[in-house]
């Protein structure tokens, strides 16, 4: 990889980190404060705000819009352009959320020392599925292609999404539920459980039978037992 290339993934790789690093800092500080008044309106409009995020994520992963890609910037750095569009993305919608408002619940005491139990248990997953892939393929540092292949051991025998499971533990269990939090939660979850098919059919195009063969062997998607 030319020079350029590669300042401009480990660039793209730092905003990567740096856009997950803003969003988990605005969960729990800014979605964290509760007002009185819920807002209907401002639902329907971060849900359609993070729309725009998702329908990169979905339309970038296809094969063909990959293909073009590979056709107009060096296949080398497909993967970087979509990880730095995607942190872009990311942080545009923490800045632009519009507050909902409302308090959902709070709880102390023991039952919230078993709440940051099952955040940090979902943190864990997200950490420990991220390293089994490969982060600097994550960040876009490296291409996709230096995937070695399916990843079938650690948290991949409990789920074939663990990273997608962690990150329904991490906002999900809050022990401060704001309108705000949940609304994050549910939106992102809802875009997770639609395009997990759309990925597992990618999944199988590229890795074929090796794939086919983890889905028999772990059953569920995200949730055990679930979906």
């Amino acid at each position: 990889m030319p020079k350029f290339g590669r300042l401009f993934a480990w660039i793209g790789g730092a905003l990567f980190v740096a856009s997950l690093v803003f969003c988990a800092w605005w969960f729990l500080v800014a979605l964290g404060r509760s007002t009185s008044a819920f807002k209907a309106q401002a639902l329907a409009y971060d849900a359609l705000l993070f729309s725009a995020f998702a329908a990169h994520h979905s339309i970038f992963a296809r094969g063909a819009m990959k293909e073009w890609a590979a056709s107009a910037i060096p296949a080398e750095l497909v993967r970087s352009v979509y990880v730095w569009i995607a942190s872009v993305l990311l942080i545009v919608v923490c800045v632009l959320w519009r507050p909902i408002g409302g308090q959902v619940y709070e709880v102390h005491g023991g039952r919230a020392v078993l709440h940051a139990v099952v955040q940090l248990a979902g943190v864990w997953l997200i950490a420990r599925g991220a390293a089994a892939i490969n982060p600097l393929v994550l960040a876009g540092i490296r291409p996709a292609a230096a995937v070695a292949g399916v990843h079938v051991g650690g948290p991949y025998r409990l789920v074939r999404h663990p990273v997608y499971l962690g990150w329904l533990m991490a906002t999900l269990g809050a022990a401060h539920m704001t309108g705000d939090r949940l609304a994050f939660g549910i939106i992102t979850a809802a875009y997770l459980f639609a395009a997990v098919p759309l990925e597992e059919r990618a999944l199988v195009r590229s890795f074929g039978e090796d794939y086919t063969r983890y889905q028999r062997q772990v059953r569920w998607r995200i949730v055990p037992f679930i979906y």
